[in-house]
């Protein structure tokens, strides 16, 4: 892949960004700005995708309108044709891939919604660690400009990897900042591969209140299984 020296220095940007430890809602913002400069686009905005709810909450835009924004909150992300089969993809996918233009465009969601801040070209990535969403990257160009391209999304593909393990980071770290000190040392346990028996033993508890708390661990950091736990331990200090 070629990349020319002004995308070599727009992805050096992107990469610094993703290194110094934001916390995901500046460090979207200020990704998008960055990533504008990369693929020379108009429009950005970035949600994070709520499954309980079954909402995308905590937008953050540039060149867009709040108002607009505000609609697409309380009505239009419920009217969207497009948003959830790109998070299904689960790669950086053009908007043309899910839906024809043609047919888009014969969308209120289109007219009444992107139309209103000139957003045409679309092109998303969505970030996940396992099965849970950390969040999104959406890309806009104009009506005027030229659609995204399979260049474009080799620049995405390329930033993926660091942008989830920046949100994967954050996002361990505020679990861990709220499990209290018994489930702290029941992952830590798990981590090191002991039995539920084994880790009643070492911190003197019933092994029901250790399947207890393997519960709560599992609601904390969205693992299904204690395997899961023991993964997501390994980010924690001793």
């Amino acid at each position: 892949m070629h990349l020319s020296t002004r995308e070599q220095h727009a992805l050096a940007r992107v990469f610094a960004l993703l290194a110094e430890g934001h916390a995901p809602r500046p460090l979207r913002l200020a990704l998008g700005e960055a990533l504008l400069d990369l693929l020379q686009a108009d429009h950005f905005a970035s949600f994070v995708w709520d499954g309980e709810r079954g909402v995308f909450q905590d937008g953050v835009w540039l060149n867009m309108d709040a108002a607009n924004l505000a609609a697409y909150d309380a009505w239009f992300q419920h009217h969207d044709p497009i948003t959830l089969k790109l998070q299904a993809c689960r790669h950086a996918t053009e908007v043309s891939e899910v839906m024809p233009y043609d047919a888009l465009r014969r969308t209120a969601f289109f007219n009444d919604f992107l139309a209103r801040d000139g957003l045409h070209w679309g092109i998303n990535l969505h970030a996940f660690e396992g099965d849970h969403a950390l969040g999104d990257l959406r890309i806009w160009r104009g009506r005027q400009r030229v659609g995204f391209d399979a260049h474009d999304k080799a620049l995405l593909d390329l930033v993926e990897p660091a942008f989830v393990a920046a949100l994967a980071r954050q996002r361990a770290d505020d679990t861990a900042a709220r499990l209290s000190p018994r489930e702290r040392a029941v992952a830590l346990a798990l981590r090191r591969g002991l039995t539920d028996k084994q880790i009643a033993r070492e911190l003197d508890l019933a092994v029901t209140s250790v399947r207890t708390y393997l519960v709560r661990l599992q609601q904390k950091t969205g693992a299904q299984r204690r395997a899961g736990i023991a993964a997501w331990a390994s980010r924690l200090e001793d």
